[in-house]
């Protein structure tokens, strides 16, 4: 069987744990948020997959990965109720990342402040796809299988979105803007807290 076979939410084996750290590395070297949080392209490559890896663990641990069965697509999430270690986050981040895990630091602050703590709600953290995969309705697929399970248990689901793609995406699948832009500093990137209800 595949490490990707799993129609629903899966926890993906080891070797797959890797091959979606890589993908998610791949897919978000150019973005703007890893790009302010490690500015050097060559050390960004390098670090990303071990960044993600902590990132792909953590949702594994909650069956909050969704993926395509042939794994060219991966959609991260944490359910209602999640309470990871903070302690032991930060540990992972700061060896994934060394001095840059302070940048990350700021970013998981300002997401906080924000974070709504109101309804029971799923949290999208990232979705990826493969490079020669875009516009092939991957994400929108997997994010459909997660919003129907939102909605069959009457919860709602929120997400942050770090570029137009993304809040496309969220946008052709109901959600709406949650308040203002989380701004980084220094005239940095923008994170767009997207909200849907259930249905």
């Amino acid at each position: 069987m595949s490490a990707f076979s799993s129609p629903s939410v899966n926890r993906p084996a080891p070797s797959a744990v890797a091959h979606l750290s890589e993908l998610l590395a791949t897919a978000f070297q150019e973005d703007a948020l890893t790009r302010w949080m490690i500015p050097d392209e060559r050390l960004r490559a390098e670090l990303l997959p071990g960044f993600f890896r902590v990132f792909v663990e953590l949702s594994a641990a909650h069956d909050g990965v969704l993926t395509t069965p042939d794994g060219d697509a991966v959609l991260l999430f944490l359910p209602p109720g999640a309470e990871p270690d903070g302690a032991a986050l930060d540990a992972a981040f700061a060896a994934a990342l060394g001095e840059h895990a302070e940048a990350l630091r700021t970013i998981a602050g300002l997401q906080e402040e924000r974070h709504p703590h109101g309804p029971p709600h799923y949290y999208v953290s990232f979705g990826a796809v493969r490079p020669g995969r875009q516009q092939a309705g991957l994400i929108s697929g997997l994010l459909g299988r997660l919003l129907a399970r939102a909605d069959a248990e009457g919860v709602a689901v929120y997400a942050e979105a770090s570029s137009p793609g993304g809040e496309a995406a969220t946008r052709r699948a109901g959600f709406e803007r949650l308040g203002g832009d989380i701004a980084l500093p220094g005239g940095g990137p923008v994170l767009r807290p997207m909200w849907r209800d259930p249905r």
